[in-house]
Parts: C-alpha cells; structure tokens; sequence
C-alpha cells in the first residue's frame, strides 16, 4: 500500500427500511451514524461515508459470479480489515447468526493475493464483503 494518506470513499446504495438499515450497519456492523433525513442515513464504514437511501425498487440480489469456485455477487462493496479485526468480526457475526452468502474462509491459498474473506447481505439485499490481508503489501499483488 501506499504511504500517501488514503482520502475516504462514498458510496450510495439502495435500502428498502431504514429502520432495518441502522440495525444492521450500526447495531450489527459497529458503523457510526452521520447525518440523515426521513429518505437516508450517512453511516461511518470503517471510515469512509456510505449513504444508505430508501429506494426499495431499487433493492434485490446481485448476479453471481464464479470466483475460487464460489459465487460472488457481482455488485458488492466493502473494506479490507487488518486480520485480527476481520477475524474478530467474523466470529461476531457467526456468533449473531448471520446468513453468509460465502462463509469466512482464506482464499486463493498459496498465490500472491491469498486473503481471507465474507460475503453476506444486508437487510435489502446489498452484498457486503470484508476481507484481509496477512500482508497488506498483496492488496494489488499479480
């Protein structure tokens, strides 16, 4: 990685409950909470802003992808955590019960960009991915 300061992403996405969105990303996922309004809410994504707007014909499933022979949902976002946070996090939502649509696991075992990584979704059905590094420097390894 670079040692230049990172600038934070923004990202919006459709949710069809607010309600549901805060319990998720703030109760379940630990994400502050920014500013809102009766149609979104600003949360902090491990420190980048994500704006969740009330757009529910706008939600749904992603299409999948073959990826180390598992289905990644095309359209996803997430963060890259050091290890022992991923790790911390990932027996977290175990613990809560939450449906993966990929289990953790380390992939791509042995090759330049091995990392461990989930999938689950949210509430309306966005695909969220946090995955790790042993070492950071692989993050855009060939």
């Amino acid at each position: 990685m670079s040692a230049r300061q990172i600038p934070p992403f923004h990202l919006a996405f459709p949710v069809n409950d607010l309600e549901k969105a805060r319990e998720f990303y703030k109760g379940l996922l630990g994400c502050g909470e920014g500013r809102s309004s009766p149609d979104w809410v600003d949360f902090d994504f491990y420190g980048h802003q994500i704006v969740a707007h009330l757009a529910p014909s706008e939600c749904g499933e992603a299409q999948r992808n073959a990826v180390d022979g598992h289905g990644v949902p095309v359209r996803h976002f997430g963060a890259v955590l050091p290890m022992d946070e991923w790790q911390a996090l990932a027996d977290r939502l175990t613990a809560a019960g939450v449906e993966f649509v990929i289990k953790p696991y380390i992939r791509f075992k042995g090759e330049p960009g091995e990392q461990a990584t989930m999938f689950f979704n949210d509430p309306s059905g966005n695909a969220v991915e946090l995955k790790s590094f042993a070492d950071m420097n692989n993050l855009f390894a060939k």
